[in-house]
């Protein structure tokens, strides 16, 4: 297989964490992420959560998009956003505000730094 290409299957090895404690909100939020390329800034892949609710803060350009699940995300200060199967959107730096995830929600994501 040529090294341009790569299915987008997570294939790879998980990496599985939580938000810093000082973040949630409510739940016990776990992720797992299928990081598939990572390189001169550019980070993709696809992740998931299960159900809690924690603050968030981006430094960086991220695009999703929703595969499954239903999350509500909502900016500071702003009307929260329903999220789910079909739907994507950028995130850019400086957003901040709360991501809910009322169920396990998987996305694929592209990280531009």
């Amino acid at each position: 297989m040529s090294n341009l290409f790569m299915p987008v299957t997570p294939d790879v090895e998980a990496e599985r964490e939580r938000p810093s404690p000082d973040r949630v909100i409510s739940g016990d939020p776990a992720f797992t992420t299928w990081l598939l390329e990572d390189r001169d800034g550019l980070y993709c892949g696809i992740w998931e959560s299960t159900p809690g609710a924690w603050r968030v803060s981006y430094d960086e350009w991220e695009y999703c998009r929703i595969l499954s699940g239903h999350s509500i995300l909502t900016e500071e200060g702003g009307t929260p956003v329903e999220l789910r199967a079909g739907d994507s959107f950028i995130l850019r730096p400086g957003f901040q505000g709360i991501w809910e995830v009322v169920e396990t929600t998987r996305k694929d994501f592209v990280i531009r730094l």
